[in-house]
């Protein structure tokens, strides 16, 4: 572990490599699992902001989920997440015509729709980001599910902060990012 500012980062960001391999994996990251996309704050009212722009790019499944429960929840821990659908994948999740998942908010982004990508947590995976009072947590979030990005990075020698600079940079800004890579460039 090292420290940038109020961060704690783990040495993994810098010395593990990942590409993500959506050919392999088909998006298991929005599918598997038993919690929605971790929100902040004020991604809450930018969901209910770009929800109608969204909405044409989803399942019927999925617009029955938010109208039900709204386009975030909040869990018995007050975490702030996306809905899901019956336990399972997130209710922003599409299908293309291979099976692979994919995200209704980012698709709505790639075709010009709204200006916001997605969650800042999405941007970010395989990072996952805690924020306690005094700073806030980097870590690697090892999943088998990835193992073929893993390869990947492996194999074209991409570490993951260099496959999540944009996310970082969104996250924590160009300086922050810059001590970043001083900091790898000397490991």
């Amino acid at each position: 572990m090292f420290q940038l500012g109020k961060t704690i980062i783990s040495e993994d960001i810098i010395e593990k490599d990942f590409i993500c391999n959506l050919s392999a994996c088909k998006g298991a990251c929005c599918v598997d699992g038993d919690a929605g996309a971790p929100l902040e704050a004020d991604e809450v009212q930018i969901l209910k902001d770009i929800y109608p722009k969204v909405r044409p790019y989803l399942r019927k499944e999925s617009i029955e989920v938010i109208d039900a429960q709204g386009t975030s929840v909040t869990t018995a821990f007050g975490d702030l997440e996306t809905p899901l659908i019956n336990g399972a994948e997130c209710a922003y999740v599409i299908f293309d015509e291979k099976n692979t998942a994919l995200c209704a908010i980012e698709e709505a982004y790639n075709q010009g729709d709204i200006k916001w990508k997605k969650p800042v947590s999405c941007h970010l995976y395989p990072i996952r980001v805690k924020d306690y009072s005094e700073f806030s947590a980097v870590n690697y979030d090892k999943w088998e599910i990835c193992n073929d990005a893993c390869a990947l990075g492996k194999e074209l020698q991409v570490p993951i902060y260099k496959f999540v600079k944009e996310a970082l940079i969104r996250k924590f800004g160009e300086d922050w990012y810059s001590e970043l890579e001083n900091v790898a460039e000397k490991k």
